[in-house]
């Protein structure tokens, strides 16, 4: 049974953000699922993959959406991505390095959803919603 199930708390009320998130979801939950088997060493490297490919991709069209429309809030989320992009960056490097970092990348993962999507996220929805963004 998955971890984390994609509800209404975690909606940002921008469609195809939604579904970046539910992608980051699915990370979570893989990983989780993978921990419980004891095999979370073996999927961690996966995992850090997808996540880099993953910011890449989302963090580009929030930006860009944030910069098309003026998002007032612009400069402090983009700080937190790179934030979060240089805290993926370095958790490949210790897997890489050999270092287990399995635990480390399922809880900033949690983290990640906690935080950044349920506060951060969460403020620019109603601003993007104001442009015909839904």
């Amino acid at each position: 049974m998955a971890l984390f199930i994609w509800s209404d708390e975690y909606s940002v009320k921008v469609a195809s953000f939604n579904g970046h998130h539910r992608k980051l979801m699915e990370l979570i939950n893989e990983l989780h699922d993978a921990m419980k088997r004891g095999k979370g060493p073996d999927a961690v490297g996966g995992v850090l993959k997808s996540l880099l490919e993953y910011t890449k991709i989302h963090f580009s069209a929030e930006q860009y959406l944030m910069t098309a429309h003026g998002y007032p809030g612009y400069e402090a989320h983009k700080a937190e991505h790179d934030s979060l992009v240089g805290k993926v960056e370095e958790l490949t490097e210790k897997h890489r390095n050999g270092v287990a970092v399995t635990v480390e990348v399922f809880q900033f993962l949690k983290d990640w959803l906690t935080k950044h999507i349920k506060e951060t996220d969460r403020q620019y929805g109603s601003f993007f919603n104001s442009k015909g963004i839904s």
